[in-house]
């Protein structure tokens, strides 16, 4: 077996072209499952930001291009367009490679924390997809555990920044005083979010949320003192603004020329300061031509971003030192399970019959069965599941007279111990 990262991101890519090889959030599931159909595909979980796009694939020996094949099917694009863009790490390196993206080395603002939650995201939507096995769901636990340990014991994260912090600043640098700008956010997502704490702290004049599903606009301004609309009404409110960030989650651009256009014209030619933080592109390319304007693309905060990454290189260092030993960690597990370590495959085993018989008991406790009687399943139910295979095959080696089998299952299992120890 082979564990391969396979993506682009906002260093080897450019926004255009991350833009033709993102995954929206509700298509993640049937892709996962198309990719893992795949001959010589084990697992799979897919990585979609606005800043990279990543395959993470346990693929069995030759099928180690499957991954690239896929991608470029998938969103029918020509090799010729692509490869120069992609970039592959296998094994160990695929390994460190996530590691470094789940702590924020591998970020635009280095050691930014929202990848953790993107991360654990594409975790969830794999493991309800059914494409992760024993190996990918150690290395993803593996993973937020050695991004919580970065973060405790580095400096990584002082100094909080973020590329929703990044805009905000880059906003004050063009509006001296925010106390005296209304700023229009679309979208309320966690980036916006922080954007809008930011903001507050900043004691902006007036906040407009803007947002598909209303409620969620109503709940985020809410929380900030500021105004929710739905997004067909941006039209009417985008004069109003000063200030406009947006990341959301559309397919197609939200704001464009035209509406930006009539918006200039109604404010009577006074600047409008736009910033785009979505891949796909939520605001028109083609607003940057207008007068008055200033629109600025995720890509654009590179250079913002700069004089951050000087204050957190030392501890990069210290993170990278944490994350090698994490690595070795991981290699040294997964190596003893290609070398045949029956373990891991079993803990798996009996972690799921144990899921599937608890989610069971609770559905007999939601139909009015008594708690005594849900446990009684559960003792029940759990003990003939664990021991069904074992004892079968003890019977079968009792019967052709297998006394070296026996031998080691009464010495693995410890049969004549009375000891609870915890494995």
């Amino acid at each position: 077996m082979t564990l391969i990262a396979l993506g682009l991101n906002h260093q080897t890519a450019p926004l255009p072209v991350r833009e033709k090889v993102a995954f929206a959030p509700e298509a993640t599931p049937a892709a996962l499952s198309d990719l893992a159909n795949r001959a010589g595909v084990n697992e799979a979980l897919i990585l979609s930001t606005c800043n990279r796009t990543e395959l993470y694939v346990d693929v069995d020996t030759g099928a180690e291009t499957v991954p690239r094949d896929w991608l470029l099917g998938h969103h029918d694009l020509d090799a010729r367009r692509l490869d120069e863009f992609l970039y592959r790490h296998a094994d160990n390196a695929a390994v460190r490679h996530l590691f470094r993206v789940a702590t924020g080395l591998d970020s635009m603002v280095l050691g930014e924390p929202q990848i953790l939650g993107q991360v654990k995201d594409a975790y969830q939507l794999a493991r309800g997809a059914g494409t992760l096995r024993a190996p990918m769901e150690r290395l993803l636990q593996q993973t937020f555990a050695v991004a919580k340990r970065v973060r405790t014991e580095t400096r990584i994260g002082a100094n909080p920044v973020s590329v929703a912090f990044t805009a905000v600043r880059l906003a004050e640098r063009l509006f001296a005083d925010l106390s005296q700008a209304c700023v229009l956010l679309i979208g309320a997502g966690e980036t916006m979010e922080l954007a809008a704490r930011h903001l507050a702290e900043s004691r902006v004049r007036r906040l407009i949320v803007a947002n598909r599903t209303r409620e969620n606009a109503v709940a985020l301004a809410g929380r900030f003192s500021g105004y929710a609309i739905a997004l067909s009404d941006l039209p009417s409110h985008l004069a109003e603004a000063d200030i406009v960030i947006s990341s959301t989650a559309a397919r197609e651009p939200v704001l464009t020329r035209t509406m930006v256009d009539a918006a200039i014209a109604a404010r009577r030619r006074r600047p409008m300061f736009l910033v785009d933080l979505a891949v796909p592109r939520d605001i028109e390319a083609e607003v940057s031509a207008l007068e008055d304007v200033y629109l600025y693309t995720i890509d654009d905060l590179r250079q913002a971003v700069d004089a951050n990454l000087r204050s957190r290189q030392q501890a990069a260092e210290q993170a990278n030192a944490l994350i090698d030993l994490s690595v070795t960690h991981y290699a040294a597990w997964r190596g003893a399970l290609n070398a045949g370590n029956p373990l891991p495959q079993l803990r798996h085993a009996a972690e799921t019959r144990r899921d599937e018989v608890l989610n069971r008991a609770r559905a007999l406790l939601a139909n009015g069965r008594t708690p005594e009687q849900a446990l009684d399943y559960l003792a029940h139910t759990l003990t003939n599941k664990l021991l069904h295979a074992p004892s079968a095959n003890l019977r079968e080696a009792a019967l052709r007279g297998d006394a070296e089998l026996l031998r080691a299952a009464q010495r693995l299992f410890d049969a004549g111990s009375d000891t609870d120890a915890d494995a």
